[in-house]
């Protein structure tokens, strides 16, 4: 919304935000796909309708990259490996040993079916060789909180979500699904330096407007939206929340969703989720 904001005093046009959720991101997507490419609805778009959907429900009534133009990437931050504090598990390689010792009795939970948890599990069994048995939940907080309750054994939760629990000693981190190490969690270690470079998972979204949107148009906007990232506020308050501030062209924000997509594509099948 505050990005909204800014891009409405610098465009000198009224945004207005209408929440779409459901489906997995699906509903609010399809809505820009179906839109008038004439500039006046553009979408905020992720991770999982713009690069897990197509393969995951195999049915989409839109297809991401035709039916759709990249505008820019806004902003994306990675995911952090937590277990409850009452744990034996002090570390990822005390979790894998106690899976390959123990196949299946070892539990993550998730929000949902083929969203960033499950997705961020599912790569981490795969690069590890283990077994890991998916508990979902109707929301990332209710899965959050039954891991605090000790009812499962972990979870990858986003950096903005895990933070309190962690600060008030209610979650331990043990890895960051980034490259580098978080300056909010300076001391938890990234799966690159625990032998696992593949284990890398960042939860980005950007805007997305319908195909045929006139490219001065989308120029406009990705302007626009540059600019609006630069202000402090809007910083101060993405990197609080252990995000990276995104920004440049449509055609940097098109590569990584094609990239990305091919890279969940491949972990959907592997894993063979099927929606719920």
């Amino acid at each position: 919304r505050q990005i909204a904001q800014k891009m409405s005093a610098l465009l000198k046009q009224p945004i207005v935000v209408e929440n779409k959720p459901g489906a997995g991101g699906n509903i609010g997507t399809e809505m820009i796909a179906r839109a008038a490419p004439d500039g006046y609805t553009i979408g905020m778009g992720n991770f999982a309708p713009l690069a897990v959907n197509k393969t995951l429900f195999g049915n989409l009534r839109y297809d991401p990259e035709s039916d759709l133009v990249p505008i820019v990437l806004i902003e994306r931050g990675p995911l952090v490996l937590v277990v409850n504090p009452s744990s034996p598990y002090k570390s990822v390689q005390d979790i894998i040993k106690t899976a390959k010792a123990k196949p299946g009795s070892l539990t993550f939970s998730s929000g949902g079916i083929g969203g960033s948890h499950q997705l961020s599990a599912e790569l981490f069994k795969i690069n590890t060789g283990i077994d890991l048995i998916h508990v979902p939940y109707k929301s990332g907080s209710a899965a959050l909180m039954d891991l605090m309750a000790n009812n499962v054994t972990m979870m990858f939760d986003q950096m903005y979500s895990a933070l309190p629990g962690i600060k008030g000693n209610k979650l331990r981190p043990l890895a960051i699904t980034s490259k580098v190490r978080s300056p909010l969690l300076p001391n938890v270690p990234t799966f690159l330096e625990l032998g696992y470079p593949k284990v890398e998972v960042l939860n980005w979204q950007g805007l997305i407007a319908p195909k045929g949107t006139p490219s001065e148009i989308i120029q406009s906007l990705n302007a626009a939206a540059n600019q609006a990232l630069k202000d402090p506020q809007i910083r101060e308050q993405m990197l609080a929340q252990g995000n990276e501030i995104g920004g440049g062209t449509p055609a940097e924000f098109a590569a990584l969703i094609k990239s990305e997509s091919a890279k969940w594509g491949a972990v959907v099948k592997m894993a063979n989720i099927k929606p719920e």
